[in-house]
This record gives structure tokens, C-alpha cells and sequence, in this order.
């Protein structure tokens, strides 16, 4: 048994090197310069890398409108949330479809070619409705959506450059990578834990239970843009090896940062997480309790429920479901409605993430029942420096 396919069939590669680099990156030089937002950068780094195989660049209408309607790319693929660089209509007008353009961060660091086909208008209101479920600008990631320019460029990319001096650079495996490591530890069933908080005693319950079934865990912490009062990434990494290091088995777990920003798109988003861990080589991935969500705008289990949509052939990668866990007073373990022997709310203790924040702005240390002792001294220890 070899491992999952990517998604589409062929993992992409849109990373310049060597002659091809040094002749792009000469060429850029006399092209047009595009500023891009910290999500666009990491899209761009997803689309080279192959992490959004079988995209290849910033999406045209067709694939546009065929994902907001459809949740499918305009070929069939299952794909859920729009991949797309938007402008302003003053930069758009000045682009001439056919034509390449630079890239680059909003310092003027190039970093890849574009060839732009198409330039095309959309509604954000729309997009908003059918992929975040909401119009409502207090959505973080509706609001961003609304922020950013009226006209969308398509057209296929290549990467030149990767931002320097980015950090955890012993964590960051491309796919192409995680895929090698997998095979080299013979790994044929891999599931992935996307996670944008410190793992608590649920999150080490949920992936251990679901390690059990599977061949290895790849615990996959996205590292790209957040919310401001998500805690620090560097502050979660730390969280992130103790745990390795105390709480799981090294043969079968592997740490490694996913650089997506978060779109807080709850299903949809789901979806797009699940495809992505696919081309990363997991064969599962671990859908808990409102995974991606934010605040009350998406159902407890809305994000599992989605994938009932599609067969598991189209899917490909396997979603584990799993209910709201918490630590049983009566067993003093970790559990389930499906486990516990508790029936009353007064012998179950709920942890999120948002329960978390909320005790390190107060000054108090979570309880073990919480999380791990050590990774409690971690999360204090940054709550007492920011103050």
C-alpha cells in the first residue's frame, strides 16, 4: 500500500531554481510590481510548494465561481474556498491580460512571476454568504474579504523567492517532504491535526485516540496569519515540543508547520484543510468540534456534517469525526458522551481553546484537568511578559 495521492493525482511544483530562478528573477526586474497581502504570500508559498495541488496559480473565473457555487473546482475536483489575488481597479486597469507581473511583499521583496489571463470582477457580498455563511463584517475572515481589492487577477504563478529568515525553519516540511519522511518511517496511514492553539488535554485525547487506528499523527499547527488575540505562534511551537518530547511516542508523531493563514471559514474551511493534509500525505484528518470557527456563526458540528456532501472517493483523505471532549471527574479521564460514565453536567469539565485565553488574561494558571503542567508554565510565563 503506497501513500494517498495527491489531490488531482500529481503533487505541483511551481518552485524556481538554479538557471530558471536567476533568469525569473532577472526578468522581474522589468515587470510590473504587485504588492500582496500576508494571505496572498501564504497562498503563494501553498500553490508552489504543491500543499494546493492541483492549483497552479491564483484561480481564473471559471474555478472562481465553480467554488463559491459549487465547492468544486471547474473541472469536478472537491475544492472549497477561493484561492485569488485581488488589486485595486486602478492596478487592474494598468495590466494587460496575457502579460507577466512580479510579485512581491508589501517591502518589495519579489517573490514569484505571474502571468496573468484574466482579470475579472466579483461580489464580495456573494463570496461572503456562500463561504464564510455570513455577510456580517465582525467575521474576521469577512472582513478581510471586504478589505481587500474589486477586481481578481487569474493566472498561473512561480515561486522565485521564499520570505528569508522565516521562523521554525527545523518544523517547515513541504509536502514533498512530509512525504518522504512518511515513507521513510514506513508509514502507509497518516492522520493530520490542524490546530491553531496550544494542544489541552481534549486535543491530546482526540489525537491519540485517533493515532491508534493509523500508522503515524502528523501534528500540523498552522503558523500564518491569525486572529490578534489567538495566542503567538512561536508561544504555541513552544507548547507544541514539550508535548512531543513528554506526552506522545517520537516514532509516531511528527511536528511540522502548516504556513496557511486562517480564513475562520468553519465548514468550508474544513474542507479546504482536509484536501490540503491530503496532498501533504495524510490519509485522515481529525475534524473535531467546531473546526475553524469562530464565535457562534457555525453549528457545534456543522464542519463535519459538510462532508457527507461528497463520496469518499472525491474526498480521497478520510475525516475522523469526533464529539466535544472532556475530562470525567467520575472516571478522572479524558472522555466522551459515547465514554463516560457521567451523565451530569457537574462531573464533565469543558476545555476550548477560548477558555484558555480567557484564564491567561486573568492571571490564572489552567488546572491539570486543563492541560499539562508544563505547558500551563509556558502559557503564563508569555501572558506575564506581554503585560
Amino acid at each position: 500500500m503506497e501513500l494517498i495521492a495527491p489531490h488531482g493525482g500529481q503533487l505541483i511544483n511551481r518552485v524556481l531554481q538554479g538557471e530558471e530562478r536567476e533568469a525569473a528573477l532577472e526578468k522581474g526586474g522589468g515587470l510590473r510590481r504587485i504588492r500582496v497581502n500576508s494571505t496572498s504570500v501564504s497562498d503563494l508559498e501553498l500553490i508552489a510548494t504543491g500543499a494546493c495541488s492541483p492549483l497552479v496559480g491564483f484561480m481564473k473565473k471559471a474555478d472562481y465561481e465553480s467554488v463559491v457555487e459549487n465547492i468544486r473546482l471547474a473541472n469536478g475536483f472537491v475544492w472549497s474556498v477561493p484561492i485569488t489575488l485581488a488589486v485595486s481597479k486602478t492596478i487592474a486597469d494598468e495590466i494587460v491580460e496575457g502579460t507577466e507581473v512580479l510579485l512581491t511583499t508589501e517591502t518589495d521583496f519579489p517573490l514569484a512571476l505571474m502571468r496573468v489571463e484574466e482579470k475579472y470582477t466579483y461580489d464580495k457580498t456573494h463570496e461572503a454568504e456562500k463561504v464564510y455563511g455570513t455577510t456580517d463584517d465582525a467575521h474576521p475572515g469577512v472582513a478581510r474579504l471586504y478589505k481587500q481589492g474589486e477586481v481578481l487577477l487569474g493566472g498561473d504563478i512561480w515561486l522565485i523567492n521564499h520570505l528569508p529568515d522565516l521562523p521554525f525553519q527545523d518544523f517547515r516540511h513541504e509536502p514533498a517532504v512530509t512525504r518522504k519522511s512518511f515513507q521513510e518511517r514506513g508509514w502507509k496511514t497518516v492522520v493530520a491535526f490542524q490546530t491553531r492553539n496550544p494542544i489541552h488535554r481534549a486535543h491530546e485525547y482526540l489525537t491519540k485516540v485517533a493515532l491508534e487506528g493509523v500508522d503515524g499523527l502528523l501534528i500540523h499547527p498552522l503558523v500564518g496569519e491569525t486572529k490578534s488575540d489567538d495566542i503567538p505562534s512561536d508561544v504555541r511551537m513552544e507548547c507544541y515540543k514539550i508535548m512531543m518530547e513528554k506526552y506522545y511516542n517520537p516514532k509516531r508523531v511528527m511536528l511540522s508547520v502548516f504556513p496557511a493563514a486562517m480564513r475562520y471559514a468553519g465548514p468550508r474551511e474544513a474542507i479546504f484543510h482536509a484536501m490540503l493534509r491530503k496532498n501533504y500525505g495524510c490519509s485522515h484528518i481529525i475534524i473535531g468540534r467546531d473546526h475553524a470557527g469562530v464565535g457562534s456563526y457555525y453549528g457545534t458540528y456543522e464542519a463535519q456534517e459538510i462532508f457527507d456532501q461528497f463520496t469518499q472517493e472525491e474526498l480521497g483523505i478520510v475525516p475522523m469525526k469526533f464529539e466535544h471532549a472532556f475530562y470525567c471527574k467520575r472516571s478522572k479521564q479524558m472522555a466522551t458522551d459515547k465514554t463516560s460514565p457521567s451523565l451530569g453536567a457537574d462531573d464533565k469539565v469543558f476545555l476550548s481553546g477560548t477558555k484558555v485565553r480567557e484564564m491567561l488574561s486573568r492571571g490564572e494558571l489552567p488546572p491539570e484537568e486543563f492541560t499539562r503542567p508544563e505547558v500551563a508554565n509556558v502559557l503564563i510565563e508569555s501572558y506575564r511578559k506581554s503585560l
